[in-house]
């Protein structure tokens, strides 16, 4: 009586989700009770033509494995490029630093400028003017109606610190490129970033002078400046004093009247 291949080979096939559990089962099988039965009853030549029926559905089973475990490396080789090209740089400016930070690119480093500290009609940024200036169409002299750039300095001759050694110095800047970010903040009175942020710089928190006509934008000036060569001269332009602290609507405490304060500039992926 002829044994019927096929439906075995289904059998075992769907017998667990192990297939070398599979084989083992069906080696045994074969080898042993099985065997026994075939020689008495079909003869050896049954018996090889179902061995040779298990070879093709082991060796088709090891194939496909392969087959898959190439293609889970493929296809997680490109999520992994998916991923990285998704990610995203962001560029940030570092006050008072010629440089960037260790393993950031810099991009720029140049010339801290802005409006002019008693010009009311001043614009609030400051600059990070590069220093190799392109120019477009332009006429020389100082004609009609404008908008004027200066040069920065410190102001810090009654900050604490190495800070007055600073006074009247011109200010760098250092145009930074961060990879594998998406968010840079400056967070005032902080020398260190929150939870799940990466710091940048800490430093000092500075702006224009209260009194002054010109409206200006706290900025975050590195904790241990640089100055520009040649740039001891009191010139004026846009300037930079330490940053205070005073009571009233601002809470105290937890801050405190006359402390001049901090900042710190940090990223997050």
């Amino acid at each position: 009586m002829a044994v019927p291949v096929l439906p075995m080979i289904l059998f075992i096939a769907l017998a667990g989700t192990n297939d070398a559990s599979s084989k083992v089962i069906l080696k045994g099988y074969l080898t042993g009770q099985l065997t026994g039965q075939l020689s008495s009853n079909t003869g050896s030549n049954q018996v090889d033509a179902l061995r040779r029926e298990f070879k093709t559905f082991t060796d088709y089973i090891e194939k496909s494995v392969k087959s898959m475990k190439t293609f889970k490396e493929k296809a997680e080789g490109t999520l992994l490029k998916i991923q990285g090209t998704n990610k995203s740089s962001i560029v940030y400016t570092r006050w008072g630093k010629r440089t960037c930070p260790t393993n950031v690119e810099v991009v720029l480093s140049g010339f801290t400028g802005g409006s002019r500290y008693d010009h009311v009609g001043a614009a609030v940024e400051p600059l990070c003017l590069p220093r190799d200036p392109e120019l477009g169409v332009y006429k020389d002299g100082i004609n009609g109606n404008k908008a004027y750039v200066f040069g920065a300095e410190y102001e810090t001759n009654t900050s604490p610190g190495k800070l007055p050694t600073l006074f009247e110095q011109d200010i760098p800047c250092a145009v930074c490129l961060l990879r594998n970010r998406s968010v840079v903040k400056m967070f005032p009175a902080r020398k260190t970033c929150y939870k799940g942020w990466k710091l940048e710089y800490h430093g000092y928190l500075m702006a224009g002078y209260y009194n002054h006509p010109a409206a200006t934008m706290y900025t975050c000036v590195d904790g241990d400046p640089d100055t520009l060569h040649g740039g001891h001269a009191n010139k004026n332009g846009k300037l930079f004093y330490s940053v205070e602290a005073r009571c009233g609507s601002l809470k105290c405490p937890p801050y405190v009247q006359g402390r001049e304060l901090v900042c710190a500039v940090c990223s997050k992926e």
